[in-house]
């Protein structure tokens, strides 16, 4: 773990907006050099805050317009190992992000779907037949506001 001064969190902050800026540009931004604002770039790598940079796609423009996140409760954890199911839920296209959590059920689902048709057809043939599935709750996403996170 390592201190993060102001400069460091302009520098979290900025690369959350843009990944694609350039250290030069970047620099420019928050008053250093190029070669400064690199430094501490590949400090924070290092140091594992940044763990890589990614391309945001937005789904709706690709037509998935219905986002579910479901709440899966296993019936019978003993038959069927975690593993088991994680692998199976994690192979369906559709499944976004898979979550084991604490609590009222055992997995959170991030579903992606082009209509509330397509989901039904995803809830039915691929994720009611995941192995061990119980009980299973939707709730279907209708709008999401993003928060800037602890960085602010």
């Amino acid at each position: 773990m390592i201190a993060l001064d102001d400069t460091d969190r302009a520098i979290l902050r900025a690369l959350s907006a843009d990944a694609t800026i350039s250290a030069g540009a970047l620099g420019r931004q928050l008053g250093l050099s190029q070669p400064a604002c690199w430094r501490r770039i590949k400090r924070l790598q290092d140091a594992g805050i940044l763990a890589g940079r990614r391309l945001l796609i937005d789904p709706e423009a690709l037509g998935f317009g219905v986002t579910v996140f479901l709440g899966i409760k296993l019936a019978t954890k003993g038959r069927v190992s975690l593993e088991d199911f994680e692998r199976a839920a994690t192979a369906i296209p559709e499944v976004q992000v898979v979550q084991h959590v604490l609590g009222l059920f055992d997995y959170r689902l991030k579903v992606r779907a082009r209509d509330i048709a397509d989901f039904e057809r995803v809830l039915r043939r691929r994720v009611m037949t995941l192995p061990g599935v119980g009980q299973v709750e939707a709730n279907v996403v209708l709008s999401e506001e993003r928060r800037p996170g602890p960085l602010g």
